[in-house]
């Protein structure tokens, strides 16, 4: 990824914050090295606990319709090769949520572990699922999949080849 779509995603996460009657400090872009994702973090600065529960909503998800804006809007009409996956932080949200996240996924590894069934987790949005099949990727004995219909849909977690 280079600095023009990281400043792309920056201006235009700023701007949105304007439309919403949302007066923050700025947006930091950051880019992981472990991938080519950019995240974008909102300046929680000067902002009222108050706001900043509205912008992450429950469960994150105004945070999450935030990002997914910010993703279809900056990569709409884009060459494949010049899209980015846009990852949007707010007052730590994320990084406290994918460490839940781990939790989650090591819990259901030893759960299917010990006693072959599978595990059913609870609801979460689409984004996270995603992140924990790509989690559970390193597992080769296991196999997940998504089960039911929004908002109610879950990860399965289950052996790969059970005898």
């Amino acid at each position: 990824m280079d600095d023009v779509q990281g400043q792309r995603g920056q201006q235009w996460l700023q701007d949105l914050m304007t439309v919403m009657g949302v007066s923050i400090q700025g947006v930091e872009v950051q880019r992981p090295q472990e991938d080519e994702s950019c995240w974008l973090t909102i300046s929680s600065e000067g902002l009222l606990p108050e706001e900043i529960g509205v912008l992450l909503g429950e469960r994150g998800t105004v945070l999450d319709s935030i990002q997914y804006l910010t993703n279809i809007t900056l990569n709409m009409g884009q060459p494949d090769d010049q899209q980015t996956a846009y990852t949007v932080e707010l007052a730590g949200y994320r990084a406290q949520r994918q460490a839940e996240l781990q939790e989650m996924a090591e819990l259901a590894v030893q759960k299917v572990r010990e006693t072959g069934e599978e595990y059913e987790m609870p609801p979460m949005s689409s984004a996270e699922r995603r992140q924990l099949h790509t989690m559970m990727k390193s597992f080769e004995d296991l196999a997940t999949e998504s089960r039911g219909r929004e908002p109610d849909r879950r990860l399965v977690v289950r052996l790969a080849n059970p005898q």
